[in-house]
């Protein structure tokens, strides 16, 4: 690839928090044509963009800050699919390899798609309330599922400010409401196998060399996810990152589980796929209630929840939780006998509390059994977003 030096392009772009990740959002039409198309051209800007591959591990030279969390990319479009607002396709950019990984969404950023789209002019403006509600029906185009979003307005405008917490996000924000319809896989999205459960079990023996066979609720909702009992693998459910991410050979064996859940759920055919697909399968471990102190001090009581939940995301533990795998929890906890549910007492429930390394966070899903299996109509929970900044980003023009 031609490295001589060149003048710097600008492109169009927009910085936002959504949830507890960042991202940098593009309109699709602002792209340079070479990366308006699927391909080699858009990785290697968005790799650039956001300071990848970075073997420092740092992002330095990038908009990305050097986490899972902060290591994204989104592009939005009108949508041309007949009951949508916005195409919405989300890119997880690896730290430290020159990869970007298309093959799941982001539930965090999914909450600053509706403002973006609002604030860059993809709705008509007749769409949007002088004062309320604005309700933005989003096509999230990696998996093909519908986000509905419900985005506050005031004065013809997104309202960003407001009281909602967010555990995991230290200033309040307004809240963002999202329903992620039909959530689990049918065949038509990430899924292996075209089901929720790609075995066709809430419970399946995981066998993992040099871990142990493990048991595991293999789950295709909001985003590929195996859960495993906390206890089963030498934790309580209380671990802070620093207890999981300063441990190689725990790293190594959460990445052993993701590799061979990924294999079991059809998601991948042989073990060596598994470095492809950085971001999906996600690995999170579960127990039932118990007192800990959050990573912000704050004492989350074991009456404050009903289960407690640690995930992984890009091989390490996630600072508090993404929002699809909060789908994935939600969704879980619905369905008797699965893990989740188990962990949370079992029994019926349209809704949990689970905490989290960063607090707790609620998620509901709404669940019926139909010709004996499962279906989740739609899952919810709320967010919060807000716009960073704003302007171009700027790239060296004989990059990509």
């Amino acid at each position: 690839m031609n490295r001589t030096p060149a003048p710097q392009i600008r492109i169009p772009a927009t910085y936002l928090r959504g949830g507890t990740s960042k991202g940098v959002f593009f309109r699709l039409q602002d792209l340079p044509p070479a990366a308006q198309q699927p391909g080699a051209a858009r990785d290697a800007l968005l790799l650039r963009v956001i300071g990848s591959p970075d073997p420092y591990g740092k992002q330095i030279d990038g908009m990305g800050g050097a986490t899972s969390s902060t290591s994204k990319a989104v592009i939005v479009s009108a949508s041309q699919r007949p009951g949508h607002d916005v195409d919405y396709l989300f890119g997880q950019v690896s730290i430290d390899s020159a990869f970007v990984d298309w093959t799941g969404n982001c539930g965090n950023l999914s909450a600053a798609v509706g403002p973006f789209a609002i604030e860059s002019g993809l709705l008509p403006a007749d769409r949007i309330p002088d004062n309320g509600v604005c309700t933005v029906r989003i096509w999230q185009a990696n998996i093909g599922k519908t986000i509905v979003a419900h985005v506050p307005i005031t004065d013809g405008q997104v309202q960003e400010t407001g009281d909602f917490e967010l555990d995991g996000v230290t200033f309040a924000a307004a809240e963002v409401a999202l329903e992620f319809l039909d959530p689990a896989d049918d065949g038509d999205g990430d899924g292996g196998g075209g089901a929720m459960f790609p075995t066709g079990q809430v419970v399946d023996d995981l066998p993992v060399p040099g871990v142990g066979t493990l048991r595991a609720t293999l789950i295709n909702a909001g985003i590929p996810t195996i859960f495993v009992n906390a206890a089963d693998i030498g934790y309580t459910g209380t671990e802070l990152q620093d207890a999981i991410n300063s441990d190689p050979q725990a790293l190594a064996r959460f990445e052993a589980i993701r590799a061979h859940g990924a294999v079991k759920m059809g998601l991948i055919q042989d073990l060596a796929e598994a470095a492809q697909r950085q971001h999906t399968p996600k690995v999170a471990f579960v127990a039932p209630p118990q007192t800990y102190t959050a990573s912000s001090g704050k004492a989350v009581q074991a009456s404050d929840v009903d289960l407690l939940v640690r995930a992984l995301s890009m091989g390490k533990l996630h600072h508090a939780m993404m929002g699809t795998a909060a789908v994935a929890i939600g969704t879980a906890a619905a369905i008797p006998g699965t893990l989740v549910n188990l962990a949370a007492g079992g029994g019926t429930r349209e809704a949990v509390r689970f905490g989290h390394p960063s607090g707790t966070l609620r998620v509901g899903a709404q669940a019926e059994l139909q010709g004996g299996k499962w279906r989740v109509t739609k899952a919810l929970m709320s967010r919060s977003a807000r716009i960073l900044m704003e302007g171009w980003v700027r790239v060296p023009g004989n990059y990509f």
